[in-house]
């Protein structure tokens, strides 16, 4: 019988149950991790600990890893499965040279000089009981819970406090046979190993509980003696005819309104109550990428948050999950309409620092909160804020915002080291609670301000909402964007800090298209989402359910096989099976008769629905395009086709974000696979291969192709209009294709809000004036466009479009003479 089955490890593993609950980081090292089992592992940990490694044989039964108890034999030599780089902390003793744990790596590499077949990867583990950050002005709970390197009677203290939240984390692995093969195997390489490992726990740890936390009033006091405060306060009184302690009053109240009060007890508290809120509400949660972000930490990167915004659940959602992930919850830019009670303290005490709608006009204010940011930057806490600076009513995303960009540029050209990456962050949901509301808002009604009885309102609905997504997409590091876009950036600032660079508006309008660009490119299709889409696209918004079943099955091998970007993800499962997830959510209606079921959606739900379509209609929407294309053009071609998606892409581009590196290339595939999955052949006629529809696929094709119906009819609005008034204002132009919508859109039915809205136009005619085909100079372009899509319209629309523009045009005449 091993050591390990000795009657004090039973007692410890029994009040390790009672005691202790371990989460899992990440949740599946196998996946995750270049962790291969058909390798020897041993295990690294930073101290010697009776109870770390308890835990950690818990966690390897659970994963399926070797115990850290059992031994490993190599070349008929016993070794230990743990290597440790110091023993604990004795509690009056001073701790004994670590020169001691340097044998076991020797001995290891020893062995790899001598079979070059051998293989072992080390993995580094790292135990956290609690995840208390330090506190720059130190007390007491600090000193009892929150050291690297407790003696064991502070050790109990912590497990009995803090083990039910304990953390294991698992890194990826070292291969001691490329160390020796690269570096050899004597003992300075031991040593190296072992201060490489030393670094490597001390990040581990930062990561995991973050910078120090500062004391509130002391870092206003830091923060009003700043030369940036201190100038915007004289400027203030001056210009106030106050005094500078009254202006300096005003400056520090403006800091209680800002500044986030970040409490590590509440943040257990809420974990706590968000565990149970999720697991009432979602079925799981699917997170995607949360590996790169991590070590995008442990690089010593000052981390950007920048999400979508769908629901007041995103601030919860995306903390919870970085908690969970091993990381620390960002410090959140809210919206000051948020600061009511009881939701304003705790949201602060949560991270949340707010801000207001806007600062024009308030140099103060300004020079108030671009000061926080920069301590918030400089002390290396991770901030999250949302770019489109509201959340989206259609359900796409909204025009971004610019001004928290660029005031994140700012600090880096201010000075920071770091370096500073956005992350842009996807998420969804298969429900979300406001949905009714948007449409409620877009319909007119005035919107309600948020208050203690919302949120009451709001847990009382609570139901099964179906499962939620957290995708994190390509990250952005500002300095190599600066760098590539403003080459001389550097240079110009060390000149002078606090001027405004002539390139600074353009680089930041660029950013902020990037960031959505990414939020898009990490979408994740969902049960939802995708059933959604196909019965919006369909005839009464009905379906036979082997219809259904088979247009997904067809959109769920167009996602896999011709993926969108590396950071999209795709439900895993069948189109049976993800019907049936859907239909549970009863968000669609089932009939029934004696020749099969008909999924449908009703009137009410149908305008709900166009909100999770909206969703991911990007990842389809050159798809659908091609597939109209093929349907509408006559002998159609690969040629045609590929430039009907050249002309609109742009526009498509500037509405949907859409990120396809190489467009030839991916429309080429696209049709190999209508092709393979016999949606379509191809006929030789002279030199040209036709693309011909098959019987069969016709069906499939017209339901893909109507997705970017009413995508077309908006751009045919405008190009019409463009075509018979040339010489027409972008104000003007915007104006009447809105109008025109509206008359357009009540003759045919169309429900889906955003074919009315108004800054979808704007967006429109801007790109139109960035691309020169406002006016008279690029007149045969605008023909052009406009023929190719009116050949692409249903005939009744198009003949009710055409009219429509002519009416237009002899209003606007009349209104003129």
């Amino acid at each position: 019988m091993g050591k390990h089955n000795s009657w004090f490890f039973k007692l410890l593993r029994l009040l390790q149950k009672w005691f202790v609950h371990s989460v899992i980081v990440p949740q599946n090292p196998f996946s995750d991790l270049n962790l291969q089992a058909d390798k020897p592992v041993v295990y690294v940990m930073k101290t010697e600990s009776v109870s770390d490694i308890a835990v950690l044989s818990q966690t390897a039964q659970e994963l399926g890893l070797p115990s850290p108890y059992d031994s490993i034999r190599i070349a008929g030599t016993t070794l230990p499965r743990v290597v440790c780089l110091e023993s604990a902390k004795p509690l009056f003793r001073n701790k004994p040279s670590s020169n001691r744990f340097l044998i076991p790596f020797q001995n290891l590499l020893k062995f790899h000089q001598q079979d070059a077949e051998l293989d072992i990867q080390l993995l580094p583990v790292s135990v956290y009981w609690g995840r208390v950050p330090g506190k720059e002005q130190d007390t007491m709970k600090a000193a009892v819970l929150e050291r690297e390197s407790p003696t064991w009677l502070r050790k109990c203290l912590m497990i009995l406090f803090l083990g039910r939240h304990n953390f294991i984390q698992f890194s990826n692995t070292v291969s001691l046979a490329d160390m020796a093969k690269q570096h050899g195997t004597d003992q300075a390489i031991a040593h190296k190993l072992s201060r490489v490992a030393r670094v490597h726990f001390r990040r581990q740890r930062k990561v995991m509980t973050g910078p120090d936390l500062p004391n509130r009033q002391t870092l206003f006091r830091q923060l009003l003696k700043s030369p940036t405060i201190v100038k915007a306060i004289a400027e203030e009184a001056n210009s106030k005819k106050i005094t500078e302690e009254q202006a300096k009053k005003k400056a520090e109240s403006y800091l209680n309104e800002i500044a986030a009060n970040y409490s590590d007890s509440l943040v257990r508290i809420a974990e706590r109550f968000l565990t149970w809120l999720w697991n009432k509400l979602y079925k799981g949660i699917n997170i995607k990428g949360a590996e790169s972000v991590r070590k995008l930490h442990h690089d010593g990167h000052e981390i950007v948050y920048v999400p979508c915004h769908r629901s007041h659940m995103d601030y919860l959602l995306l903390s919870y999950i970085l908690y969970y992930q091993g990381m620390v919850p960002p410090h959140i830019a809210a919206g000051i309409n948020l600061n009511f009670w009881p939701a304003g303290p705790m949201f602060r005490k949560g991270g949340a620092f707010f801000i207001r709608r806007s600062f024009r006009g308030n140099k103060l204010y300004t020079a108030v909160f671009r000061s926080y940011l920069d301590q918030l930057f400089t002390k290396g806490y991770s901030v999250e804020y949302f770019t489109e600076g509201g959340r989206s009513r259609t359900g796409r995303l909204l025009a971004p915002k610019t001004g928290m960009l660029a005031m994140t540029i700012n600090s880096v050209l201010r000075g920071i080291e770091r370096p500073v990456t956005l992350v842009p962050v996807y998420l969804g949901y298969d429900h979300v609670m406001e949905v009714s509301t948007y449409h409620k808002e877009l319909s007119g009604k005035k919107k309600q301000k948020e208050s203690v009885w919302q949120v009451f309102s709001a847990l009382r609905k609570l139901g099964n909402f179906g499962q939620g997504y957290v995708n994190f997409g390509e990250p952005i590091n500002i300095q190599q964007y600066l760098s590539a876009n403003a080459p001389q950036w550097r240079e110009e600032m060390a000149l002078d800090t606090e001027q405004k660079p002539k390139w600074l508006t353009p680089v930041v309008n660029g950013l902020a298209n990037q960031v959505m660009t990414g939020i898009n490119g990490a979408a994740a299709a969902s049960s939802v989402t995708l059933i959604s889409l196909i019965l919006l696209a369909a005839k009464q918004n009905s379906l036979e359910r082997p219809m259904l079943e088979k247009q997904l099955a067809l959109y769920l091998k167009l996602l896999v096989t011709v993926p969108y970007t590396e950071f999209t993800s795709v439900p895993e499962g069948d189109a049976k099976l993800l019907l049936e997830q859907g239909l549970e959510l009863n968000k669609f209606t089932i009939e029934s008769d004696p020749l099969g079921d008909i999924i449908s959606l009703d009137e009410k739900q149908a305008r709900n629905m166009t909100y999770y379509r909206n969703n991911i209609v990007h990842l389809l929407i050159l798809p659908s395009l091609i597939a109209r294309c093929i349907l509408r053009l006559e002998s159609c071609c690969f040629d045609k086709v590929y430039r009907v998606i050249q002309q609109q892409y742009p526009l498509l581009q500037a509405e949907l974000y859409l990120q396809i590196e190489s467009l030839d290339v991916y429309v080429q595939n696209m049709i190999n696979l209508f092709i393979e999955q016999q949606l379509i052949t191809t006929s030789q006629q002279g030199d040209t291969e036709h693309l011909v529809i098959q019987s069969d696929g016709a069906s499939q094709l017209e339901l893909l192709a109507e997705t970017t119906s009413e995508m077309q009819q908006r751009y045919a609005i405008i190009f019409n209009l463009l075509a018979l008034q040339p010489d027409i204002e972008r104000a003007d132009l915007e104006r009447e294709s809105h109008q025109l919508a509206k008359h357009i859109g009540s003759l045919h039915g169309i429900a889906a809000p955003e074919f009315y809205d108004k800054k979808l136009y704007a967006t429109l005619t801007v790109k139109l004036k960035d691309m020169g085909l406002l006016g008279q100079q690029q007149q045969a372009q605008v023909d052009d466009i406009g023929q190719q899509l009116n050949q692409l319209l249903d005939p009744s629309l198009k003949q009710t479009l055409i009219n429509g523009v002519h009416q237009t045009q002899r209003v606007e005449q009349g209104l003129l003479n």
